[in-house]
């Protein structure tokens, strides 16, 4: 049985249930395996020698991850070859895709989480309970070029933005 964590995150001040171990900072990124927007299989172990930033949303179709990930996609610009930005969410990359062609993201990869649920069991991330059961919370993590983890933030509230100076100052550190 996975880990349960209760009261980690709320949604609208109602506490949830995250399933899967809370990460923290260096230890190993866990590997897992997500697919693009062309449904093609993305491992994270694939990425090793790069900078990850991975940004967990519940979904791209909602206010805060729509500007959580816009905001992301115009500092993915700045931040040079060695850092990827990653968004991760369980939506399926059908919609990820017309999002992204709609809100003109290109520097941002999108990846879905539908199709093994592994992202959001092994980061601790995966909702059990409540209006968003089934999705993924809000959270971000970097990960250095040697696989470890290097910053980790689980947003309190569901609804509000990550702190984003927080996370491109780990991404920026780890790229050194």
């Amino acid at each position: 049985m996975a880990e349960e964590r209760k009261g980690v995150v709320t949604f609208k001040g109602t506490p949830l249930t995250l399933v899967g171990p809370e990460i923290k900072p260096g230890q190993p990124a866990p590997d897992v395996t997500a697919v693009d927007t062309s449904l093609q299989a993305v491992r994270l172990s694939d990425a090793k020698g790069k900078v990850l930033l991975l940004s967990s949303v519940p979904s791209l179709d909602t206010p805060v991850c729509d500007t959580e990930t816009r905001r992301f996609n115009q500092e993915a610009g700045k931040l040079g070859p060695g850092i990827e930005v990653w968004t991760i969410s369980m939506d399926l990359p059908f919609a990820q895709k017309r999002w992204c062609g709609a809100a003109g993201v290109s520097s941002v990869k999108t990846l879905s989480d539908f199709r093994d649920r592994a992202f959001g069991q092994r980061y601790g991330v995966a909702i059990k309970d409540g209006p968003l059961a089934g999705l993924n919370a809000r959270a971000v993590f970097v990960v250095g070029k040697d696989g470890t983890v290097k910053h980790v933030e689980y947003v309190k509230e569901i609804g509000s933005e990550p702190n984003y100076n927080a996370a491109l100052a780990a991404a920026k550190a780890a790229a050194g």
